[in-house]
């Protein structure tokens, strides 16, 4: 049997170890927006949690299930609750890529400073994985763009360090720079945005680095 928790209280927090809160959070899982719709209308408990402080939200970001989001949202499901490492669905939509539901999110109460396990903010991991539509969306709000991490990287760092050099790492560099990302930014060791392109032969990045003012 799986067992939900509560943290907080709110709307069905009283009913958060029933079954019906286990269904609602599995239906979520399956992305069986119809089925999320039923349970809450009898009751279900859009703030439960499972085993991991995942929410029913959470699940339903987790499989990208956009109708499924939006029935839970609507009903008032927290779009900043994390799960025991730290996963939200505002954070992990932007670190999956998944730009529908980062969008809900960012229509429905996003907390652009919430942070992940890792310390970053929403635009770090969208960066990394080379996920440009997301990035696009993120700089049309106030995020911080030069957030720095526990590992002492900013978006434009992992850009580098952790992307490929290619079509979509190289726009996404474009796209922080002229959202004003410090080129200059070091890291931990004093290591460069411009001397991480250059050693990992990122050409196309260190000319956009160099035509920004970078030093390397």
């Amino acid at each position: 049997m799986v067992f939900l928790l509560v943290l907080g209280a709110g709307p069905g927090s009283a009913a958060a170890q029933t079954d019906t809160d286990r269904a609602l959070i599995a239906a979520a899982a399956r992305g069986d927006a119809p089925e999320v719709s039923r349970l809450i209308a009898g009751g279900a408990g859009v703030v439960a949690r499972d085993e991991t402080g995942r929410t029913a939200l959470l699940a339903a970001t987790q499989g990208n299930h956009v109708a499924a989001a939006k029935v839970l949202i609507a009903a008032g499901a927290d779009v900043n609750a994390k799960d025991r490492i730290d996963d939200s669905p505002y954070l992990l939509a932007g670190a999956r890529g998944y730009l529908d539901i980062l969008r809900l999110t960012l229509a429905n109460g996003a907390d652009l400073a919430s942070v992940n396990r890792f310390g970053g903010t929403a635009l770090i991991p969208a960066a990394h994985y080379g996920h440009v539509e997301v990035v696009r969306e993120l700089l049309t709000t106030p995020i911080t763009v030069d957030h720095v991490n526990r590992l002492g990287w900013t978006a434009l760092l992992e850009a580098i360090i952790l992307g490929d050099g290619g079509p979509a790492h190289t726009e996404i560099v474009r796209l922080l720079i002229a959202a004003g990302a410090d080129v200059n930014l070091a890291d931990r060791e004093g290591v460069t945005p411009l001397a991480y392109a250059e050693r990992r032969g990122q050409a196309a990045i260190a000319a956009r680095l160099r035509a920004a003012g970078a030093r390397p």
